[in-house]
């Protein structure tokens, strides 16, 4: 056991191994010594791996070494349990060293510079950095600090990125980069241009303590089957969620990756946190594209202020009410009904039209985050458990307006009840259940 020092300043006993792997190299055998960091998470999450060169080493920066000595490698980055293991990552790393040796004989003057660069890479993976005394002039205390942490580089993640840097919500924002190799696109410009607040990581730790966790990754394997493709993204989350738990245990984890509510089930289930703190994106573009709709081209204000769209994402969604006009008689509730009946088809006609892009996702993402971080009791349709709504007795997520806060969902507030609305929610929380119940969590 000794003491790691997380790239944040945190620190942590944790075991770790030292030993040597054997390489063989244009001819010659050599072995190449390695320390493997083991993190609380294990085995959901990777080791940390570091060379650990002697004085008379040097280090040979490439693509699976960086200058400190830190080991990157496919295996790594793809770890999944249970199949990936400390047997499986000391084979691949044989095999790429032995492509590209990570290690080279030092000249005796080489030597003594080398002992200072040592020395500089002891005090970082046993947890001697100053990083303990830096400064924190200018931060907010620890406790108010602002962090979130987005997962995922894709096209998605990067917008949520500019979403929240762009509206100025969080103090800090973590992109936990997964994909294999050096940034590559969005990642590469963000660090060119250097977005303000913005840390780019392959490392899980790096998010440790952020108050909201968005989970945006979707596996880009060959399945066949809409199942098979739902099972490799829950594959991908069961190394992915436990992790971010272990970083930031009081989080609230928001999940934009599809199917949302699938997801969203995934990550509670992975997670163990409560409820409240498990929510997906939901219905909150749509709701809010439904109530500018109702109010800016259908002229309907006084309609717009309690219209919803809820359910789940896609062909689905059904249009909503948390109160209703009250009316002088049977007859005129009726009318009244029926007039907002039209008025809402319309809309829903219009809103048909407008695809969900990746940046109109994560504006509306940068928007919940905003309501979460500052606590503002502002109500969204987002997915949450909805057992016990609209008669659903299954465990499962869908679309519902709720009251959000710094620990997630408040307050689910209550809807108009119509049968129409309550068997189309019944009808989606039977598909997704039964789609849940051939998963392999």
């Amino acid at each position: 056991m000794n003491t790691y020092t997380f790239k944040d300043g945190s620190q942590k006993d944790l075991l770790n191994f030292s030993g040597t792997v054997p390489v063989k190299y244009a001819g010659n055998s050599y072995n190449i010594p390695v320390r493997l960091w083991i993190l609380d998470s294990h085995p959901f999450a990777p080791p940390i791996c570091f060379l650990k060169p002697t004085a008379n080493m040097g280090i040979a920066v490439g693509k699976h070494v960086d200058a400190r000595g830190r080991i990157y490698l496919p295996y790594l980055q793809n770890w999944s349990h249970p199949k990936s293991t400390l047997t499986g990552l000391i084979k691949e790393m044989i095999a790429k060293f032995e492509e590209e040796l990570p290690l080279y004989s030092l000249s005796s003057s080489d030597a003594a510079r080398q002992s200072e660069l040592l020395s500089y890479i002891a005090k970082i993976t046993e947890g001697e950095t100053d990083m303990k005394s830096r400064s924190k002039t200018g931060r907010k205390n620890e406790g108010c600090f602002d962090k979130i942490t987005v997962v995922g580089a894709g096209d998605l993640g990067i917008a949520c990125v500019l979403a929240v840097a762009a509206k100025d919500v969080a103090d800090k924002v973590v992109l936990l980069d997964l994909s294999e190799g050096a940034a590559k696109g969005g990642t590469m410009d963000l660090e060119i241009f250097a977005v303000p607040n913005v840390e780019i990581s392959k490392d899980f730790s790096a998010s440790a303590d952020s108050k909201v966790v968005v989970l945006t990754v979707n596996s880009l394997g060959n399945a066949q089957t809409y199942l098979d493709v739902i099972q490799s993204n829950v594959d991908l989350f069961r190394g992915i969620i436990p992790a971010v738990s272990h970083y930031s245990q009081n989080a609230v984890l928001l999940v934009a990756s599809h199917p949302v509510e699938v997801m969203a089930f995934v990550s509670w289930k992975l997670s163990s946190f409560p409820k409240s703190r498990v929510i997906g994106v939901g219905a909150n573009l749509d709701s809010e594209r439904f109530r500018y709709i109702l109010t800016n081209l259908l002229k309907t204000e006084v309609l717009a202020k309690d219209a919803w769209v809820i359910g789940e994402q896609g062909e689905d969604k059904v249009p909503s009410w948390t109160s209703c006009n009250v009316a002088a008689n049977q007859t005129e509730a009726v009318a009244a009904h029926n007039s907002r009946e039209k008025v809402a088809n319309r809309a829903m006609e219009v809103l048909k039209g407008k695809g969900q892009r990746s940046w109109s996702v994560g504006l509306s993402v940068a928007d919940l985050v905003d309501s979460i971080l500052k606590d503002k009791r502002k109500v969204h349709s987002v997915s949450t458990l909805a057992k016990g709504c609209c008669n659903i007795n299954s465990e499962v997520f869908l679309s519902l307006p709720c009251i959000l806060g710094s620990s997630g969902v408040i307050e689910m507030v209550r809807l108009e009840e119509d049968p129409l609305v309550q068997d189309k929610m019944q009808s989606s929380a039977g598909s997704i259940h039964d789609l849940q119940q051939q998963l392999k969590l």
